[in-house]
């Protein structure tokens, strides 16, 4: 049996990888597709004995690390599945060192996650050209409309002998509890400046001295920087969001998140003000095309 036909133990695919082909399927306006990069673990070589002269080899793991995807299906084969080769070139000219070619994956909406005849076509061919087992993902939406939005997929290897697809176990890599130890020395992160706590209640020269201190950390720029992201709070009311006396300045606050609010909305409707024009405007384009093909 050739090495690129052995079956697959597993498909592992990074978390960050998944969400980005999930994210380019979601925000394309129609189905997509695209290529798998990666590596596979070859297997150990087996302990010999007497008893058995010629074990078989040990299933091994196709790691899908990065991708290359399209706006639209059809991007590297024609509507029969034949693959084409100048398309194909590009990204395996870009892709990183030490990853090869594993396969493709295709999102479609609301449809079984089972290979159609074209898929299969493709894997076909696909698998000629690869010297590693070939490996097939498939993406897809609710086949009706739920609260939660979700996303399906399912891996599978393309056996070029069987001219058949096995559905084969994906597991995610630096996703889980097994990987939360990789996080314990994660500090977030924030565009808001340090903001300096105004120390206790005290009167006189002690209060005047720690203003005064505070006032002498703070530059020119960085103060005009914290204006501009806490909407014209000064510091000393900042400052008193986050010490002991937190709790009486919750009006501040509310008053602070309308105002984040009101922004957020009014970029919201600039979007789809933008969204509405660009429309029109690819409405018109289409119509002009009509006007030159003949068609009107």
């Amino acid at each position: 049996m050739d090495d690129a036909d052995l079956p697959l133990q597993k498909i592992a695919i990074n978390g960050p990888t998944l969400a980005s082909m999930i994210q380019r399927f979601s925000s394309s306006p129609g189905d997509v597709d695209g290529l798998l990069f990666g590596h596979v673990s070859l297997p150990l070589p087996p302990s010999l004995s007497d008893d058995d002269p010629s074990p078989s080899p040990s299933p091994s793991i196709a790691t899908v690390t990065s991708h290359f995807s399209s706006s639209s299906p059809l991007s590297f084969y024609d509507p029969l599945g034949r693959l084409d080769h100048r398309r194909i070139s590009a990204p395996l000219a870009g892709a990183a060192s030490g990853v090869s070619l594993l396969g493709w994956f295709v999102g479609r909406r609301r449809t079984p996650l089972r290979p159609s005849m074209r898929e299969s076509s493709v894997s076909l061919h696909l698998s000629k050209t690869l010297a590693s087992p070939c490996v097939f993902v498939i993406l897809s939406s609710p086949s009706s409309d739920q609260a939660i939005h979700t996303h399906d997929y399912r891996a599978f290897q393309y056996r070029q002998g069987r001219r058949a697809f096995e559905a084969t176990e994906v597991e995610l890599v630096n996703v889980g509890p097994a990987f939360r130890e990789h996080y314990g020395t994660f500090g977030p992160e924030s565009p808001l400046p340090w903001v300096p706590v105004v120390a206790g209640d005290g009167e006189g020269d002690e209060k005047g001295r720690v203003r005064a201190d505070v006032s002498r950390r703070w530059t020119s720029g960085e103060q005009r920087e914290m204006d501009r992201c806490a909407e014209g709070f000064v510091v000393e009311r900042l400052g008193g969001l986050v010490g002991p006396r937190a709790g009486e300045y919750a009006a501040e606050l509310e008053e602070l998140y309308e105002r984040m609010l009101a922004k957020l909305e009014r970029l919201a409707r600039l979007v789809e003000a933008s969204s509405a024009r660009v429309l029109d405007q690819e409405e018109r384009n289409l119509k002009l095309k009509k006007r030159v093909a003949g068609l009107e």
